[in-house]
């Protein structure tokens, strides 16, 4: 498998970041963020403007212009998502006890994790008030109401697809089917969310919302089945936290699930004690890639995972808005080559 250096970009972040409409969301996000003595804008500042892709955001105003809406219209709600999306990855790294989050000490590792949990709850309440802001702008409220509705529950389901998670700890033994229900809900539910409610913002009659809703779903389960390939195709950091993660919170991630129903019962047994708990995190780390290897599951995790955006493009035919479809063909395709 492929490498890259921990300082490379990848061709997702690469491209995305040079897009106008990217730039512009990175200002817009700048803008609204200065540096303050107020604490908890600080630590939120510190989550918020980490290097990253504001790929949730974009999605956003993408689906908007896609079916013809606003993009002026819909941008507060674009970095009402990014803060949804971050509060997330704060109180996901105090679950997970991770040190690094997109290259930089994780909120909790570096403010403590009471301060975290804070700081992940402020950025929720604050996606309220970004929402709001697109009355002003000239969004019916109608359809400001359905967009926090629609958000609200993706946030619902994210913490239930989190809770999910947690009951598959430890067993490679799990069924593809409840993974992949899990997924729906921890990763798919905030990429259906985003969308869907960029699409009635943007004013989108019932079809064109439903297809960029399935379009997030299928683009969502491709994003976490390699997104959860990449700790065994790139070199230690790459991905701006230990890739030793998974292994160490004992998690049976899409590649090692793949294995496991291919492996005999010897290197069953292996996978079993990989994720036991009883070995040092980078020796079940190593034996895991190992056995990945010896399996044939990263090239099986990395087809499914580009037939699933394949499903998404899909989905976008006969959508009016070419700029928007354009991208968001972009970042299905870029959503499985994220290791070269």
């Amino acid at each position: 498998m492929s490498a890259t250096n921990a300082g490379s970009a990848t061709p997702l972040l690469a491209a995305l970041s040079v897009s106008p409409l990217a730039r512009s969301l990175q200002r817009e996000l700048r803008s609204r963020w200065p540096s303050t003595s107020d604490r908890v804008r600080e630590m939120s500042r510190y989550a918020l403007l980490a290097p990253g892709k504001a790929l949730r955001p974009l999605l956003l105003v993408a689906s908007a212009d896609a079916v013809g809406g606003s993009r002026d219209g819909v941008l507060p709600a674009a970095m009402a998502v990014e803060y949804l999306h971050v509060a997330t990855l704060v109180h996901d790294d105090v679950i997970d006890d991770d040190e690094f989050r997109r290259g930089q000490r994780s909120v909790h590792a570096r403010y403590g994790t009471a301060d975290a949990i804070v700081t992940g709850d402020f950025l929720i309440l604050t996606v309220f008030t970004a929402l709001a802001e697109c009355a002003d702008r000239g969004v019916p409220p109608a359809d400001v109401l359905e967009a926090v509705r629609v958000l609200a529950g993706a946030g619902a389901d994210v913490c239930r697809g989190q809770a999910k998670e947690a009951e598959l700890t430890s067993d490679p033994a799990t069924a593809l089917a409840d993974y992949e229900a899990m997924i729906a809900l921890k990763t798919g539910a905030l990429f259906r969310g985003v969308c869907r409610a960029g699409a009635l913002l943007g004013g989108a009659a019932p079809e064109p919302a439903a297809a960029l809703t399935r379009f997030a779903e299928h683009l969502g389960l491709a994003f976490q089945m390699y997104d959860d390939l990449l700790p065994y195709l790139w070199d230690s950091g790459s991905t701006g936290k230990p890739d030793t993660s998974d292994t160490e919170n004992l998690r049976p991630t899409f590649p090692v699930l793949l294995g496991y129903q291919a492996a005999g019962r010897r290197d069953r047994e292996r996978f079993a004690r990989a994720l036991s708990g009883r070995m040092p995190a980078q020796e079940a780390y190593a034996l895991v890639r190992e056995l990945l290897e010896a399996t044939g599951a990263l090239d099986r995790g990395r087809a499914r995972a580009e037939a699933e955006a394949a499903r998404a493009k899909e989905q976008l035919a006969g959508l009016p808005g070419s700029e928007g479809v354009e991208l968001l063909t972009v970042v299905a395709d870029l959503s499985t080559d994220r290791d070269r």
